[in-house]
Order: C-alpha cells, then structure tokens, then sequence
C-alpha cells in the first residue's frame, strides 16, 4: 500500500500525518505486506513531506509490515544523506525497510529553488543512484575516505520508480522496478518488456521483479466505489487547472460543482485507467492486469475524503485479492524479498 499523507477539507496537516501512522497499524492488521509513504513539497494538500521521518514513525508504531518509501525523489537530496538515513532506519527496524527511489523534482520553480535544485538535476538520477548504492555496499570511490555509517554494509532492497528513463535505468543497474499505467497501459507493458529483456542480475537482484501500481476502490457497490474515486480525480483536474493540488472534498461536494468545461474534461479523464467495483470486481480487474503485465506485486493507493470508506475498501480489497491470489497466481503482495 502506498499512502500519499493526503489533507482534507477542515483537517490540518498534522492530522493527515497522524492518520496516516494509524492507517499503517489497520494495514498490518489486514494483512498487507508493505507500507510505503511519498515525498512532496509545498503541496497543500499533502502532507507526507519527510518520507524518512514518516517511515520511521510508521515502523515505530507497527511490528511486521515492511515500511518504505514511494518514493524518496533523489534529486532533491544528497546520495551519502540518503544513505545513512536509510541506515538509521535499517539499524532500528531490522530487516522490515524498503528504499524506494524517484527522480521527480519539485513541482513549481520556486519550490526547486527553495530545495536548492533545478529540473536539470534530474538528468543526474542514474550517477546518484549508482552513487547510492556504492555508499551501502562500501565500493563509491568519488569520495575517499567517506563512509556512510550505519549504512554500509546494510541490505536495504531498493526499488525504482519508473518515470521516463527509468525502467531502462532498473534493468542496467539490476534493481527492483516500480512502474504504474499513468501515461497509458501499453506503455507501461513495453517499459516492462524492456526492462526484463535488458535486466543485468546485480548483488541487490538476481532476476527482474517488477510491482505495478495502480488506484483501485471497492465498495459494497460499483456506484459507491467509483464515489470514492471522486475526491482524488477532481483534486487532480483542480491541480491543473489552477496549479494547485488541494485537499480532498467530500465526493458530494465535488459533484455539485458547476465545473469548466476544461474541469469537467481533466475529471472526466483523471476518473479513467482506475480500478474500481464491488470487492470481486475489482479483485478480477486486479488479478487481470498482473497476468496482463506478469507483476510479481501490485502496489495498491487509495485517496478519498472519507477515511473509513477507504478502510473498508482496502479491507475487501485484502479480502478478495490478497488471500486469495496468493494460492491462485505468481503474484502476491505477500512478497518474499
């Protein structure tokens, strides 16, 4: 599961960060095997900021979940702070901590200028990745001497966010890939292909492991479940509008909007490419795009305004997919790495 941290209306903040804590706790319960957090900046409606800082309240206050990060955008910070960040956590939660790592930059130009980069800072993913990984496993030479203790000699799994070159920067490296439907399934499926076609075995990975991410919803209805895609859906058409991505509005609100023509078109479209239906129709679409794209795990979000609607539908959502893909199918989200 990957939770964003996302505000909304009347709530601050804090209560998002709080929640989303408690969110994790429900979700070990329910039997999921990963909780991962994001980064954003200057968001207003998110307020998952501090992947790091978040992941290890989330590890404090669970037992056996894997937490991790979807993802830490690594342009934005220095490869030997990432690392040892990554080691602290490592070191206090044994053997439960992913390292998911992006490439996005910050999303205005003041907010690259307040983080003390530009968009040309991502051109330099792939040299602070392999700079990463050197400080984990002790071979970087660009910087003689400098270690990054606790971190070097910890194996901590990384996985890559896919976006542009990304796949083909997994495949190279011989890491984990994280890849979502975004820009359109067949793409992704090519990003895939590729991906396992070039993969080059490494110390982190002897064979390619892919998760596909995607927002899916259920409800005890199909009706309701694609309610509860509504509140993200018009946050998305609203952050593209107006250059401002909001917090979530109960799914009636949104609705009764008297919306733009451009408004109604990006929510009509934001509405498209997600999963959602009763618990055993979304379970079926799910089981279909990981024999579609060979997953060998599926990295399910969920954003709504009413947070025991989502809840319950990640609750059917384990129910139906979870329990039982994992005697029916090679992909699980009860993964062994």
């Amino acid at each position: 599961m990957l939770d964003r941290s996302r505000t909304r209306e009347g709530a601050s903040h804090a209560d998002a960060l709080r929640d989303t804590v408690e969110f994790a706790k429900q979700a070990e319960a329910l039997g999921y095997h990963r909780f991962w957090v994001s980064e954003h900046h200057s968001v207003p409606g998110v307020a998952g900021s501090a992947p790091t800082v978040l992941a290890a309240a989330v590890a404090a206050a669970t037992e056996q979940i894997r937490v991790g990060t979807g993802g830490v955008m690594l342009p934005n910070h220095r490869p030997l702070v990432v690392a040892e960040q990554f080691g602290v956590l490592e070191s206090l939660f044994p053997g439960r901590i992913d390292m998911g790592l992006g490439r996005s930059v910050g999303f205005t130009g003041g907010v690259r200028r307040a983080l003390g980069h530009d968009k040309d800072d991502a051109d330099r993913f792939g040299e602070q990745v392999r700079e990463l990984l050197g400080f984990l496993d002790g071979t970087q030479r660009a910087f003689p001497g400098v270690h990054a203790f606790p971190a070097e000699g910890l194996r901590v799994p990384p996985f890559l966010l896919a976006t542009g070159s990304g796949a083909d920067l997994a495949a190279e490296l011989g890491l984990p890939l994280v890849i979502g439907a975004v820009r359109g399934e067949q793409r992704m499926l090519d990003a895939i292909g590729r991906y396992r076609e070039n993969f080059r075995p490494s110390s982190w990975s002897p064979y390619p492991y892919v998760v596909v991410s995607v927002t899916a919803a259920a409800a005890e209805t199909a009706e309701q479940a694609e309610r509860l895609l509504v509140p993200e859906a018009w946050s998305a058409a609203y952050s593209r509008t107006h250059g401002v991505f909001p917090p979530l509005l109960p799914a009636e609100e949104v609705l009764a909007l008297d919306m733009s023509e451009r408004e109604r078109r990006l929510f009509t479209e934001a509405m498209r490419g997600q999963i959602r239906g009763t618990a055993e129709e979304a379970a079926r679409e799910l089981r279909a795009l990981a024999e579609r794209s060979g997953a060998d795990e599926i990295l399910l979000t969920t954003s709504t305004y009413d947070r025991a609607e989502m809840l319950d539908s990640y609750s059917r959502l384990a129910d139906s997919f979870l329990s039982r893909t994992a005697t029916t199918a090679n992909t699980t989200i009860v993964s062994q790495m």
